[in-house]
């Protein structure tokens, strides 16, 4: 049930993204709104796929492990938020960015832009609904931790700021390199963009960091090991780091800027995917 639903939210997500970019070729109000309601009933649609599949995730380990009160009760329930694996983050990494765009830059979602975003959140949750397992397996024992929630959330909000970043400064560059008749963005709302979606995203991967810190702590014993997810994130913080310090601190605008944002963003996609699948350690289970 939960991989229908979550089929036909891809679908949504498309044909919000059809609109968008329908009322961008004809420069309507009335379709840009129809754009906005699609990309809200997706993310509702969403939403609820999200706490179904939490119950089932609930309802699964409970049948092997019953709760015996209510202590026992809510700790199994936050055990078990989907976010403990790969297929499980993909949908969460996707709705982060339409939940992002829709709620902290929603004066922004217009235009070329609202067809990037709409795209983005669609192409994510298409490829864990067809190329990713979404089998519900037992938790490993060092998932089983109240730090998984924050953790995952924190960072996978982090994730999705940049993946708006990283729309923006495509958008941008394209902009500066095409007639400036008839601009698909203003150069300088998608550059404010840029810079708004990485200083949050700093912001959210900064406590995940720090709360994955802590978690590692209580669960191996050291806050920090060198794990190659550990290794890429801090990699990834670094880049964001030093955009925002050109952006604040040097005075750079522009296209270096932009550039930079599409540089996080790799590392982003290499420490999520990359890491997992070509550099096993700890989190290989993403």
């Amino acid at each position: 049930m939960i991989s229908q639903v979550l089929g036909l939210v891809t679908l949504v997500y498309l044909t919000a993204a059809g609109i968008f970019l329908a009322a961008t070729l004809w420069s309507s109000r009335r379709l840009e709104a129809w754009g906005r309601w699609a990309l809200l009933a997706g993310l509702a649609a969403h939403l609820g796929a999200f706490f179904g599949r939490w119950l089932e995730s609930y309802r699964h380990a409970s049948q092997f492990t019953p709760p015996q009160d209510l202590g026992a009760t809510l700790s199994l329930v936050i055990h078990q938020v989907p976010l403990s694996n790969f297929f499980e983050s993909l949908v969460f990494f996707s709705f982060s960015v339409s939940f992002l765009a829709l709620v902290s830059f929603r004066r922004h979602l217009k235009g070329a832009l609202a067809v990037v975003v709409a795209l983005l959140a669609c192409l994510i949750l298409a490829y864990a609904s067809l190329a990713v397992d979404s089998s519900i397996r037992p938790l490993m024992p060092a998932l089983k931790s109240n730090w998984l929630l924050i953790h995952v959330l924190t960072c996978f909000i982090g994730y999705a700021a940049f993946a708006l970043a990283f729309g923006a400064a495509l958008l941008y560059l394209w902009q500066t390199r095409r007639s400036k008749a008839n601009p698909i963005a203003p150069p300088p709302e998608l550059e404010r963009l840029m810079y708004r979606a990485v200083a949050l995203g700093f912001l959210f991967l900064s406590v995940g960091i720090l709360t994955g810190a802590v978690w590692a702590d209580s669960a191996w014993g050291r806050y920090w090991s060198w794990d190659p997810k550990e290794t890429w994130s801090l990699i990834t913080w670094f880049i964001y780091a030093g955009l925002l310090h050109a952006r604040l601190v040097k005075g750079w605008q522009g296209r270096r800027i932009a550039w930079l944002a599409i540089l996080g963003f790799a590392a982003v996609l290499f420490t999520y995917f990359g890491v997992s699948f070509l550099l096993p350690g700890l989190h290989s289970y993403l």
